[in-house]
């Protein structure tokens, strides 16, 4: 059985790999997405407004996920030594 310190380095680098995997997705979802719109929309008013509303989603969602990882890599020792733990004892009943 790894040692905790690599336990919880194993969890956290598959958590940063699945945030930003999921943020990968989500600005592919919204380029397309704009992308096969953007005929669709007559107006250029309406096209700046679509285009800074998709910008701003993808801005503020990476920021998020950014400030995520910082905040787990701040932390992880807490953070997933506690999962770690209880996952641990969940194992000695016989839970899982």
């Amino acid at each position: 059985m790894p040692d905790l310190n690599q336990r919880i380095e194993a969890m956290y680098r598959g958590d940063c790999r699945g945030a930003w995997a999921l943020i990968a997705f989500l600005w592919i979802a919204i380029l397309f997405v704009l992308f096969m719109t953007w005929p669709l929309i007559p107006d250029t008013t309406i096209r700046i407004v679509v285009a800074i509303g998709a910008a701003a989603i993808l801005i503020f969602n990476t920021a998020a996920i950014a400030a995520m990882v910082k905040h787990y890599a701040e932390d992880k020792e807490f953070i997933y030594g506690l999962d770690i733990k209880h996952l641990d004892a969940m194992r000695k009943q016989g839970r899982i």
